[in-house]
């Protein structure tokens, strides 16, 4: 392969992914098929009450069971981790309960037996009890709720803005967060019109179709632990600080994950396995099972409000939005959402005024984190349905209204940062076209009514982050590039491969793309927040552009003119008489950053770039029962210039569908802390016959000039906008405006009768 003849451009292709064939032939690997010499299985006896104090833990009966290798509580956990409490944003969360459990479902003890069924039967025969405290479950109660839920504030350390916490007590409130420009108060008072509405989001849950798995493995100088995980770099560094170990005496190797959607960010399960591990030293696995996963981690419900003033032609001129979000039991990743998503809760708009207040909030629930969209998605269904409230309010047409108000490029958005490179008005003229919003349209009749909706939305990439790569080409021309960048499905590897080969001019099916194992690939903060390709992409450009400078550096060394065309190997041949030798490229990235002022949150850098998608929605109601049928529904982003145009297709559809589930019928019921659904019967993901009839995906044309050969992450746009376009166009169809997600028939159905004056029950 020539180093430097002009080749097929790999951007833009629509390459099938790399690994395809492997998945689709069963021959990908997956920790959940890894079965290692003398491993022993663990299973995990797990709290019954929401807040309580543990009396005793009787472990008798379970350890008596033949086959039982050894039970472990949170006391044999102590002897050889003996501060055993971790978390991302504060050390919350214990490996094994201690003193206290905070959630129904959290782990207590753990068997581990040869035979998993075995680990299982001896789960049962513990028994467990508590002086149960009092409890607070919803959000807004938490902050002045006399239940409090931990002791102390125990900020990890990592995140600046959390150190004047430490030590804070009697409080539920992990992070309170404020952003104010301009003046929002006075700007109300002036307003010639104020809308004001409080919108309300469900606790779900990730479900990947790969439940949380991890497998650790004692080594003589260290342990080795293969996990099922978005984050190793992180998991690394934790795990170390917890054994007081040096980073190199801990490995983690990640094979491919079967979803994650943030669920597999930082420490999960490896913690646990790592300890039982060492204390049984021997190999140890956990899998949970599907219902298990309820209790492990889930996305925060919020509750919204959101006031607005208008003036008489139509511009929004103040906005004040106070976000509570529930972050259940152990904080995990909720400051960040708390903050990095807060400063966006007033929308993709262009207001002068803004007062912003978000408040992540401990409770008594199973803990809540990342999910896809990190907190955009719950926003945007409070910003989008008000936004569709006020249009109707000042019978202005929706579209036309947010194009009124729409922030452009060169226009500050509430924190201060200019936006640029942001194609929201393209997105809205894209989704007027594809529901042809202008021209008549049918809207049903008898029984059955049709509407239609639309909403945009926008989120800033999460910022700072580092991301590095190296680039290793080898002695006949062929080139591997080593990640820490985990493909769970997104199409990461094959997106890196395209960068590294337009570089060196090499085909991208030619390339190996080596991920995520912390003793072979180098450092990344963590596969989240669509940051891989933009940040990872760098990386790897950078890596394969020193690899080119190295290769022509030995061209020129072995005499040959600038500009000749020789194959790479031949140059290895000429240097080292023999196929022989290779040059290595080393790239790395942290885009700039200006932390937010103090108490205004103010700053003229949150982010590199901002990512937006809009999505458009005709459906059906039927009045008798409630029942919601989409029939179309289209999803419009930014994508920069696309690497893989079909990969983006995917992406769109499947964060659209993973949304359409959130909307329509996903939630986790509890009562007292249980939660009475932790069953894919019972708990509702969208199923092939809840599809709207026709899925329309589009990127629009656009090109990030700071990002890798223009281009940006997609994997969460088509998440924002769903859930509100939705709800706008069941309220265009029927006239009832839902305040609370889910959307289910009966909500629908009780917002009909009660719109109608016959409440349900009173016919």
């Amino acid at each position: 392969m020539s180093m430097v003849s002009a080749g097929a451009s790999q951007i833009g292709r629509s390459l099938p992914r790399l690994e395809g064939r492997a998945k689709v032939t069963g021959r990908a690997e997956y920790v959940h098929n890894l079965r290692l010499p003398g491993m022993l299985y663990g299973k995990i006896f797990r709290s019954t009450v929401a807040h309580g104090r543990i009396r005793r833990i009787d472990t008798a009966a379970a350890r008596a069971l033949p086959g039982v290798f050894r039970v472990v509580t949170g006391e044999d956990i102590c002897k050889v981790i003996p501060n055993p409490y971790y978390g991302p944003a504060f050390h919350d969360q214990p490996i094994l309960a201690l003193d206290k459990v905070y959630h129904v479902g959290q782990p207590v003890a753990a068997v581990l037996a040869a035979d998993p069924h075995v680990a299982e039967q001896a789960v049962q025969l513990i028994v467990a009890e508590y002086d149960e405290l009092p409890a607070v479950y919803d959000e807004v109660e938490a902050v002045t709720s006399k239940a409090v839920v931990h002791d102390e504030l125990k900020p990890a350390g990592a995140f600046a803005d959390l150190k004047h916490l430490q030590g804070r007590k009697n409080t539920n409130v992990a992070l309170d967060y404020h952003l104010r420009r301009g003046d929002a108060e006075g700007a109300l008072a002036q307003a010639d019109h104020v809308f004001e509405h409080e919108f309300r989001t469900q606790q779900v849950m990730h479900t990947p179709l790969e439940p949380f798995v991890s497998v650790a493995e004692p080594r003589e100088n260290g342990i080795t632990i293969h996990s099922a995980s978005q984050g190793p770099s992180f998991v690394r560094v934790e795990i170390a600080r917890l054994l007081g170990w040096p980073e190199n005496k801990v490995r983690i190797k990640v094979p491919y994950l079967g979803g994650g959607f943030g669920g597999k960010l930082y420490i999960k399960l490896e913690a646990l396995v790592a300890a039982l591990a060492l204390i049984a030293r021997r190999p140890v696995k956990i899998a949970l099972t599907m219902e298990e996963q309820f209790y492990q981690i889930t996305k925060h419900a919020a509750t919204l409000r959101i006031k607005s003033g208008v003036s008489k032609d139509g511009r929004i001129t103040a906005r004040k939005c106070e976000v509570w979000w529930n972050g259940g039991a152990f904080a995990d990743v909720g400051p960040r959402v708390t903050q990095k998503s807060g400063f966006s809760a007033c929308g993709p708009y262009d207001v002068d005024n803004v007062h912003i207040d978000s408040y992540a909030l401990y409770t008594n629930l199973p803990p809540a984190g990342a999910l896809r969209g990190f907190g955009i998605p719950q926003l945007c269904w409070a910003y989008e349905s008000h936004t569709d409230m006020m249009a109707r309010a000042l019978k202005l047409d929706p579209i036309e209204f947010r194009r009124r108000n729409l922030l452009r490029d060169g226009r500050p958005q509430a924190t201060g940062t200019l936006v640029h490179d942001t194609p929201l008005e393209k997105i809205l003229d894209r989704l007027a076209v594809r529901l042809n919003w202008g021209a008549p349209f049918d809207r049903g009749n008898g029984t059955v009514r049709r509407g239609r909706g639309v909403a945009i939305g926008f989120k800033a990439v999460i910022s700072p982050t580092t991301s590095m790569a190296i680039v290793n080409v080898s002695a006949d021309g062929s080139a591997t590039v080593y990640v820490g960048t985990v493909d769970m499905g997104q199409g990461s590897d094959t997106a890196m491969a395209q960068l590294a080969g337009e570089v060196l001019n090499l085909p991208a099916e030619s390339i190996t793309v080596v991920h995520s194992d912390t003793d072979v690939t180098p450092y990344d903060m963590g596969t989240l927040g669509s940051r891989s390709l933009y940040h990872m992409g760098h990386a790897v450009k950078t890596a394969a552009e020193e690899a080119l400078a190295k290769l022509r550096a030995l061209a020129r060394e072995v005499g040959l003119p600038e500009g000749t065309n020789v194959p790479v190997a031949e140059l290895f041949r000429r240097k080292y008489g023999m196929q022989a030798g290779n040059v290595i490229g080393t790239g790395s990235f942290v885009p700039s950053y200006t932390p937010p002022e103090p108490g205004t949150g103010l700053t003229t850098n949150v982010t590199p770039f901002w990512m937006a998608g809009g999505a458009g929605c005709e459906l059906e109601v039927d009045t008798e029962t409630g029942h919601v049928r989409l029939i179309k529904l289209v999803n419009v982003a930014d994508a920069g210039r696309q690497i893989n145009p079909r990969i983006v297709e995917t992406q769109l559809s499947g964060a659209s569908i993973m949304q359409l589930g959130f909307t329509m019928s996903e939630r986790m019921d509890f009562e007292a802390g249980q939660m009475t659904n932790a069953s894919l019967a019972d708990y509702k993901i969208p199923g092939l016959h809840d599809l709207p009839r026709v899925i329309e995906n589009e990127a629009v044309e656009s090109y990030e000039p700071s990002g890798p050969f223009g281009a940006k992450g997609v994997g969460e746009t088509a998440t924002f906008a769903v859930s509100p376009a939705i709800a706008n166009g069941i309220e265009d169809a029927v006239g009832v405006r839902l305040m609370q997600l889910p959307l289910t028939p009966e909500a629908v159905y009780r917002a009909l009768r009660a719109a109608h004056g016959t409440p349900l029950g009173e016919e």
